[in-house]
């Protein structure tokens, strides 16, 4: 049998992003940090691109999203500046001027530097001082030593007794429980310094799995004690500090800048504006582009590379400018939508999701979870994230309004919070009091709630309660600082 061949001619559409396509798009996700980085590294291949000195207010976008519903506000834009100022000197940005808080924090020691100070006043010889340096080099920021003795004292070229006689020293160091390996050893040192590192105590320090279960009868047999004493030792044990080392300034930590500011405005509704200190702020120098091409004018090669320079200028700036517009859009309609959030708190939170937000500012449901990933917005009400502002919807039991899973996770939270030893709620029960409310949840629901919570099974919290009202009723029980 033959076989033909035949040509045949099909036409199709298809979408192709180009290179530019794509960075704007994935400029919609960076984080302010990733942001700048990027901007930075365009100033160095652009010889046209170059940052602004300063950005007038009236060049920052903002926006007002009015609310009927909420009345006279007082305060306005300084008491939006107080807000950012206290944040900003939380994320341990120095105010100019202020020598004394400079000098306070150039002279804040560190758990390394502390740890080499000791190690200089004791009396090692030249090969254990070798040693403890080598060991406080693994030292990590909460104290822990997470080292192989062995393979440090082959890399060494020492024996193992040499090593553990030295990091037996360290171990007697301050603060209390460094250069453990484990958790039970680090109870383990603080006991002995206390002198309170009896049988008894030994064997609840070996069983910390079973404290974490909250297993008390488990305990007490292990142990050999009865519930007065296992109550005493387990108060002995809240006061000690399982990460040592934590106690100390170890470095920066990490900050979080809001991209999106929110204060109340004069007229009702909300000032919505960005964070200006999130903005790259560029300028496209047009005299240096028309100088050097009056230079090149005549190679048609350099001429073609400023073209594309000029036009990469042209493009990060529309884009830059694109990316805040968007973001304003998106936060603006979730402050339209979650009015009462900001309103009456967590309790009012509303379901929300992608595609509502998308279909009211006419964009993409993608484009509305780029702009919200690793977004943060200021309110009175504290510092969110926009994906905060997400939830699913948990339905009404009489027909009404659905329910944020958020503010349903509140009101659980909330309920657990005032509990009493003797009446704790089991899940049913939470359930039954949330349909009294009117929200339809089951019992399953409730449990996945609680547990994303961290919060522990009825039976657990109950004999926690007790635990804890037994040990605050106990000589000097009401000092829990070190729990």
């Amino acid at each position: 049998m033959e076989s033909s061949a035949s040509l045949l001619q099909r036409q199709k559409q298809s979408l192709v992003l180009t290179p530019q396509m794509m960075e704007s798009i994935r400029l919609l996700q960076l984080a302010h940090p990733e942001l700048h980085q990027f901007v930075e590294q365009e100033i160095e291949k652009n010889p046209f691109l170059e940052r602004a000195s300063n950005r007038a207010p009236k060049d920052i976008p903002s926006i007002s999203a009015g609310n009927p519903r909420i009345g006279p506000t007082t305060g306005g834009i300084s008491d939006r500046a107080s807000q950012w100022k206290s944040i900003r000197g939380k994320n341990n940005v120095q105010p100019a001027g202020n020598h004394a808080f400079e000098d306070s924090w150039t002279s804040i020691e560190t758990l390394h530097d502390h740890v080499a100070r000791q190690i200089a006043l004791s009396a090692f010889a030249p090969l254990e001082r070798r040693i403890a340096g080598e060991l406080a080099g693994h030292l990590e920021d909460t104290g822990y030593l997470p080292v192989n003795l062995s393979e440090l004292a082959r890399s060494l070229n020492v024996r193992e007794a040499v090593v553990e006689r030295v990091l037996g020293t360290l171990q007697q160091f301050d603060p209390p429980g460094i250069f453990a390996r484990t958790l039970s050893e680090c109870l383990e040192i603080q006991l002995r310094q206390l002198d309170r590192f009896d049988p008894a105590m030994a064997a609840l320090v070996a069983n910390l799995e079973a404290l974490a279960r909250r297993d008390f009868q488990t305990l007490k047999r292990h142990c050999g004690v009865d519930e007065d004493d296992l109550l005493d030792m387990l108060h002995e044990i809240r006061a000690l500090d399982p990460k040592p080392g934590n106690r100390f300034q170890s470095g920066g930590p990490e900050s979080i800048i809001p991209d999106v500011l929110v204060q109340p405005s004069p007229g009702g509704g909300w000032q919505i504006e960005l964070n200006p200190d999130t903005l790259p702020r560029l300028l496209m120098n047009q005299n240096y582009f028309a100088q050097v091409s009056r230079l090149s004018a005549q190679n048609s090669k350099d001429q073609s590379f400023l073209n594309e320079c000029l036009q990469n200028a042209n493009w990060l700036i529309r884009s830059l400018d694109q990316r805040a517009k968007t973001i304003l859009k998106v936060a603006a309609e979730i402050i339209r939508q979650q009015d009462a959030f900001f309103e009456h708190g967590v309790a009012h939170l509303r379901p929300l999701n992608l595609r509502t937000v998308a279909d009211a500012i006419n964009v993409h449901q993608s484009t509305v979870s780029r702009v919200t990933s690793n977004k943060y917005m200021l309110t009175p009400r504290g510092v969110f994230e926009l994906k905060y502002f997400f939830t699913v919807a948990i339905g009404s039991s009489e027909g009404g309004d659905a329910y944020s899973a958020e503010a349903v996770r509140h009101q659980i939270k909330a309920m657990v919070a005032v509990e009493s030893p003797n009446e704790v709620l089991s899940d049913d029960d939470i359930a039954t009091r949330l349909k009294e409310t009117g929200i339809d949840i089951a019992r399953r629901t409730v449990a996945k709630y609680r547990e994303a919570l961290n919060i522990p099974s009825s039976a657990r919290r109950r004999r926690e309660k007790r635990v804890r009202l037994r040990c605050q009723s106990s000589p000097g029980g009401g000092d829990e600082s070190g729990s």
